[in-house]
């Protein structure tokens, strides 16, 4: 991603080191300094000063062989956002991974983006689908997006929403959940409800799973139960 200079931040510095840290969280893998610096189109030098200032703070670790994957540091800092609803959602989300066998996450809007606040994989499963606490995607794909999507009012909705979409928006609104199929990931299923706050962006609860006999409709009851008990501790 290169920067503009007609769009230049603030701070460029600055604005790196963020990127860096979406850089890292995005990948499936650790990355090299030469992958770094090749996906913010920065000079390798460059890249190597950010992500030491970044490991001195302890938001990025590197490896024997210089692979970098993001720091402990980074977990301790998102457990501060939102830490009354991951206080509240934990243990629901836990619950619900490992009755169903699949991995539960709790999504909020960020912008216009989907992003990943929590996430629970099954004690006990064979195979479970990874779902990264700070991986994001635009709130247009996948089933968490649709179900905050059906909360937010046609107004501030992102702008290009196509037809189909709208429908499927419309059909969630309805019936108290969505669903998606290879929508974000290849071959991984999701279903998702509404977790409707008071005081807070629109979230959704969501597990994503690869095959199962369980329906749909059945996965959502059980998400509803999960969401009502979170909504009753934190709205009282």
């Amino acid at each position: 991603m290169s920067e503009s200079p007609t769009a230049a931040p603030a701070s460029q510095t600055l604005s790196r080191g963020i990127r860096i840290l979406e850089v890292l969280s995005d990948a499936r893998h650790a990355l090299t300094i030469d992958e770094i610096a090749a996906r913010l189109d920065v000079h390798r030098s460059i890249a190597y000063r950010l992500l030491r200032t970044l490991e001195d703070h302890g938001l990025v670790n590197r490896d024997a062989a210089g692979a970098v994957s993001l720091g402990a540091r980074m977990a301790a800092l998102a457990a501060g956002v939102a830490h009354d609803l991951q206080a509240e959602a934990l243990p629901e989300l836990t619950a619900i991974a490992n009755e169903l066998g699949m991995t539960c996450f709790l999504a909020v809007l960020d912008g216009t983006d989907c992003i990943t606040l929590a996430s629970v994989e099954p004690r006990h499963a064979v195979a479970s689908v990874a779902q990264r606490p700070g991986a994001r995607h635009p709130v247009t794909v996948g089933a968490p997006g649709k179900a905050i999507l059906a909360q937010l009012p046609v107004t501030e909705r992102p702008d290009g929403i196509s037809p189909a979409l709208r429908r499927e928006v419309e059909a969630a609104a309805e019936r108290g959940y969505a669903t998606s199929h290879d929508e974000v990931i290849p071959t991984v299923q999701a279903v998702a409800v509404p977790l409707v706050l008071r005081g807070q962006r629109p979230c959704a609860i969501a597990v994503v799973h690869v095959a199962t006999d369980l329906d749909d409709a059945d996965i959502a009851a059980r998400l509803q139960r999960s969401a009502a008990v979170i909504r009753e501790a934190l709205d009282g």
